[in-house]
């Protein structure tokens, strides 16, 4: 597998990278932002995947999280790939909410969605390989967190590799896809009408049926997010945590909003939460 330099530029001490690839999973060509600290001139580190949000590409999060000079604190790489398949050929919808820039983190079973939208197997399978392939990163120190649509990737990711991921956060998660309206479109669209399946992509229906992750979960909820009643719903995962015995910390940010002002507010406590689990 190979990788193509789009851009490098120092900083904190390490490179920020912007790379892209064919990627065989998805049949079309992808880009990925990985930031590489200083500490990994001495040798490998543990890697933290980020998942972004409805309509964002690999570069919200490069950009605006401040996220460069905390992994280079905690000497961890950060890999930020692209939320859905792009590119001439593959599908699309007119709706911000499904289609390119809306992979939703899962395996499409219907057509015409079904050739390319497989992110789910994009970021457990292919996207680690590139990373272990082309930089100095530890594939057995591996974390994961993400925002909204991302952070139901990054939840139901983890719930479903736990033996993969010794660590798992997320902002302001879609936690309960299922039942709400971003959910059932993507849901519905990409895997069709049996509801049942669609329980492997929902975090608080893993968490109901057995799933569970080695350490406690982190998230971050802002108050005045507009989202929050009909599309995130965290209670909704928090009840199912309780009943499991799943450690849950939840905190719910007084008058902080969906934007990435509120994730870059709160991005340190979560890379402390990361670091704890991935560091020696």
């Amino acid at each position: 597998m190979t990788i193509d330099t789009i851009s490098e530029n120092r900083a904190f001490g390490g490179v920020q990278g912007i790379y892209g690839h064919r990627s065989r999973t998805l049949d079309c060509d992808m880009r990925v932002s990985v930031f590489v600290p200083p500490q990994a001139e001495s040798g490998p580190r543990p890697v933290l995947f980020w998942l972004s949000g409805l309509t964002c590409t690999e570069e919200n999060f490069t950009v605006k999280a401040g996220a460069q000079r905390l992994a280079a604190e905690y000497g961890l790489i950060v890999v930020a790939p692209d939320t859905s398949p792009r590119g001439d050929g593959v599908p699309d919808d007119d709706a911000y909410d499904f289609g390119q820039g809306a992979g939703f983190y899962v395996n499409a079973t219907e057509a015409p969605w079904s050739v390319h939208f497989h992110m789910y197997d994009y970021v457990v399978d292919e996207l680690p390989a590139l990373v272990f392939g082309h930089f100095p990163a530890r594939d057995d120190r591996q974390g994961i967190f993400g925002h909204s649509m991302g952070g139901h990737g990054a939840l139901t990711i983890a719930l479903r590799n736990p033996e993969t991921f010794r660590s798992v956060s997320a902002f302001s998660p879609i936690v309960a896809p299922t039942q709400c309206p971003w959910g059932t479109k993507a849901l519905g669209g990409y895997l069709g009408p049996d509801r049942k399946t669609w329980e492997d992509h929902d975090a608080t229906a893993l968490i109901n049926g057995g799933a569970a992750v080695p350490g406690e979960i982190l998230i971050d909820q802002g108050t005045a997010d507009e989202f929050l009643e009909e599309q995130l719903k965290p209670h909704l995962f928090t009840e199912a945590c309780e009943k499991a015995g799943q450690p849950l910390r939840l905190r719910m940010q007084e008058g902080y909003d969906h934007s990435y002002y509120f994730i870059a507010s709160f991005m340190k406590d979560h890379f402390t939460h990361h670091a704890g689990f991935l560091l020696d």
